[in-house]
């Protein structure tokens, strides 16, 4: 049943809409699919010190040695993740990341959350656009509207010690029924591990915004609030690391306005790094992460399926080398 009072709801129908079962949709993509994360291959230090100093070569040594840099200085890594990356096989990579304390905070935009909750809950993601739109069926999968309106609704109140905000609550909600693959969702781990997690989203944007259960108030103030997570990760930012990996709008805008709330509040960002990793140049994740920030910023076009393993393998290997241990359990 739709949450708006009916004399309030200029499109009543909406509260008609027909859902299916999620495990009755064809995918694309499927956990059998995704990558391995191998321990750092022997002599791949130097296979990264051998690429030359220019263009990309010289900007992705960059990148690793900040990042490197970064982590022997107790300071933070954040990445934004466009949907398109958690698509592509890279969860594991990601988690791994996590666990090792590589990374400290992972922002999605709403179409990566709800990639997020279908790995976890049926192994499975991404439905076939060209055949369910003729059909009045694009987007229309019952658990996934039904998961996501939930878990903003949860992420509006903080909860057993829990910090309130939309990324948050999803992870704990995966967490805590036990989804069948929750050892592939960024969120759920995010959770497990206690670091940041956030989401950001533009209503109506996403399949989910369609479904009878959304409700744009519990969405928007759930997303608000890590609105304000990520303002606070930023303020704290100077000698850390922000990478956009695969998102050309909402993440770069977000990050900008964050960006602009630290500097009004009075922090220094000179020492800050930021990177866009994505298959083609965008406009505001060029202007808005790379160019107008504070600090160095650097930019590395690839296919994330490529970049990000080889970019995993040559940071353990460099942060192996430099000594460096995670603290994290």
């Amino acid at each position: 049943m739709c949450p708006l009072n009916p004399q309030d709801d200029p499109f009543p129908e909406m509260a008609g809409v027909r859902t299916y079962p999620l495990a009755s949709r064809a995918s694309l993509v499927s956990v059998e699919d995704f990558c391995a994360t191998p321990e750092p291959l022997p002599g791949f230090e130097s296979f990264i010190d051998s690429l030359p100093e220019i263009y990309a070569g010289a900007q992705l040594k960059e990148l690793i040695a900040r990042i490197v840099a970064a982590k022997l200085n107790g300071k933070q890594v954040a990445v934004a993740l466009g949907a398109h990356v958690l698509k592509v096989g890279l969860a594991p990579l990601l988690i791994d990341l996590m666990r090792r304390g590589v990374i400290d905070h992972v922002a999605l935009n709403g179409a990566g959350a709800i990639h997020d909750f279908e790995i976890a809950s049926c192994g499975r993601t991404s439905e076939d656009v060209g055949i369910q739109l003729p059909r009045g069926e694009f987007g229309f999968a019952d658990e996934t509207g039904a998961a996501m309106a939930r878990a903003a609704a949860l992420g509006t109140t903080a909860s057993e010690g829990r910090l309130a905000g939309f990324g948050r609550a999803l992870g704990h909600m995966l967490l805590e029924d036990d989804t069948p693959h929750k050892d592939l969702s960024v969120c759920a781990e995010a959770a497990r591990l206690g670091i940041g997690c956030t989401v950001h989203v533009s209503l109506g944007a996403d399949i989910v915004h369609m479904h009878p259960a959304c409700d744009g108030a519990t969405v928007g103030q759930a997303s608000a609030i890590d609105f304000r997570h990520v303002c606070k990760l930023v303020h704290g930012l100077d000698g850390g690391v922000w990478i956009n990996i695969g998102c050309a709008v909402v993440l770069p805008e977000t990050y900008l306005k964050a960006v602009s709330v630290a500097l009004n509040l009075g922090a220094s960002l000179d020492q800050m790094t930021t990177a866009n990793l994505d298959m083609l140049r965008q406009y505001r994740a060029e202007t808005n992460v790379v160019q107008r920030p504070p600090g160095k910023g650097l930019s590395i076009l690839g296919q994330h399926e490529i970049m990000l393993p080889l970019l995993r393998m040559a940071l353990l290997a460099k942060l192996q080398s430099a000594g460096w241990e995670s603290s994290r359990p």
